[in-house]
């Protein structure tokens, strides 16, 4: 009979550690035994990124409201007490570029992030507004990461940030999907190897990309970046009032969201996935995902067989 993980001490100090966060301005007193993610390499710069994100998908869209924001802003500061950086955003996600770029100012965070967002539009003339009114709300000069959202116009967008990514008004571009629908097209605009990223959907309820789009990535050099990697929250409905195994524990997993996100970071090919989050509770969970022990080969196909 499976058994609940017991409590790691490591995560009790570490809760212990974060307990404090609110009250610091900036993020230069952490304390050391907060555990940090792992981080794997851009493959076009080599450049190290932490393997666990912020996606901003309705948990950042929360407008102006000060009771929305304030617990966000221990989201943030959570995330960069763990080592983690990319805050991927999208016009498409309501207020959450905004709300991503006034809690870095406020936080005083913009040096330690890694910004992501997307150009979601149709014309030249609207992606460069589109873009444009993206660095703003995101408060920065230089965009970490500019993305193709779902493909649209694709083509015109990368005339326009071709020349921006050389002057180093971006720093990678990127294109994006949500769907397994898509990968046809993926598949093709990653072998014209004009983009360092791709963000696609790969989870234990959505596992296509490992078929032929990881492995081709990971050929290719391409950095990826993993979206819906609980599945819109369905993977929590095949758990609903299930223990966590014993096995949780030989990867340091205590709770199922870890088991999810551990699952997707044991593939290689992956770079770095964005669960999205409003609470610093959930935030937590989901950094400690990218620290430890992954699940081998022998481990994941379990996990798979047992969630499904």
């Amino acid at each position: 009979m499976h058994t609940r993980a017991p409590f790691d001490p490591t995560r009790r100090r570490c809760l212990a550690s974060l307990g404090a966060l609110p009250l610091m301005t900036t993020m230069t007193d952490l304390h050391a035994e907060v555990p940090q993610v792992l981080r794997r390499p851009i493959p076009s710069s080599g450049e190290l990124l932490p393997v666990v994100g912020l996606g901003t998908y309705q948990a950042l869209d929360v407008g102006n409201d000060p009771a929305g924001r304030a617990p966000l802003l221990d989201v943030m500061r959570t995330l960069v007490a763990h080592g983690g950086s990319l805050v991927d955003s999208s016009p498409m996600y309501g207020t959450a570029e905004g709300v991503a770029g006034d809690l870095a100012a406020q936080l005083d965070l913009r040096p330690r992030l890694f910004m992501a967002t997307k150009v979601w539009t149709s014309g030249r003339d609207a992606g460069v507004r589109q873009m444009n009114e993206s660095f703003r709300r995101m408060r920065t000069d230089r965009m970490d990461l500019m993305q193709v959202h779902n493909l649209l116009d694709w083509s015109t967008h990368l005339a326009t940030l071709a020349p921006w990514k050389a002057e180093g008004r971006v720093r990678y571009l990127g294109i994006t999907h949500y769907h397994a629908g898509a990968y046809g097209e993926l598949e093709k605009l990653m072998r014209s190897k004009r983009w360092d990223f791709v963000q696609l959907n790969y989870s234990l309820a959505e596992p296509e990309a490992e078929e032929r789009l990881l492995p081709l990535a990971a050929e290719l050099g391409v950095a990826v970046i993993v979206n819906r990697p609980f599945a819109q929250g369905s993977l929590f409905s095949k758990v609903k009032s299930r223990e966590l195994p014993g096995w949780a524990s030989e990867i340091g997993c205590t709770s199922w969201a870890q088991v999810f996100l551990k699952w997707i970071l044991a593939n290689p090919a992956v770079t770095c996935v964005i669960p999205a989050s409003s609470k610093v509770a959930h935030t937590m969970q989901n950094m400690l995902a990218g620290t430890g022990r992954m699940p081998d080969a022998a481990l994941r196909a379990r996990i798979a067989r047992e969630i499904g």
